[in-house]
């Protein structure tokens, strides 16, 4: 097993950037350094639960491979509303969006198909990827009326379902697994295609989308704009 960094790694790590050898200026580094391990961390065991999740195992099983207790280890792991500390503008704006999205269906709940519709906005990397495959806003917002008509749902803000929270979580891994330490529009929707049940994945399975054509496109465009 690959050795986990050791502290004189750490501190050399915090030396090397840090804006000067100020005490001060080499905690603030040290304090992003550990919150990017802890998030880095929460992520890599989060990606294995969410294997195992997959494979068919109880959170009963799950807890006694990590050593925790059930309630412990599905109040850490289940879909929660994310942190937006490494989402670009553009991502944080989705978030936001698809409540707007649900509560202009009147829809009482934000699912993946809200997550989608939020992506439209022009200039995210998602939407280009969305209208090359023949998706509008409009042909989306009519699919996903066809499956949930639209509510009448009050003022009240609508509610994460557990498989909406969850895309957060999977647009991480997608950007883990790329290198990136940033998440945008582009892992969203990568994230998207993780769930086949979700209601957005079923939409871009309709449009003849899949996530590896959307990768190697992701791909290509950030080539491309590093080139430039």
């Amino acid at each position: 097993m690959a050795p986990a960094p050791q502290l004189p790694e750490l501190i050399a790590a915090v030396d090397g950037d840090a804006a000067s050898a100020d005490p001060l200026a080499r905690l603030a580094t040290a304090s992003t350094i550990a919150s990017e391990l802890a998030e880095t961390s929460d992520a890599l065991v989060g990606h294995f639960v969410e294997l195992c999740r997959s494979a068919g195992h109880t959170w009963a099983e799950i807890s006694d491979a990590l050593g925790v207790s059930k309630q412990a280890a599905h109040k850490r792991y289940s879909a929660v509303a994310p942190s937006l500390g490494r989402y670009t503008n553009r991502a944080r704006e989705v978030f936001t969006g698809s409540i707007d999205a649900a509560r202009g269906l009147g829809h009482a709940f934000v699912g993946t198909e809200h997550i989608l519709l939020a992506l439209f906005p022009p200039g995210g990397i998602a939407a280009t990827l969305l209208t090359e495959s023949g998706l509008t806003e409009a042909n989306v917002a009519a699919a996903v009326v066809a499956r949930a008509p639209r509510g009448t749902a009050g003022a009240a803000e609508p509610v994460f379902t557990p498989r909406a929270a969850q895309v957060f979580s999977h647009a991480l891994s997608e950007a883990l697994t790329m290198g990136h330490n940033y998440i945008g529009t582009e892992h969203l929707v990568l994230g998207l295609f993780r769930d086949p049940e979700g209601v957005a994945a079923q939409i871009l399975a309709e449009a003849g989308a899949t996530h590896a054509d959307y990768k190697e496109k992701v791909v290509k465009i950030l080539l491309g704009m590093t080139q430039q």
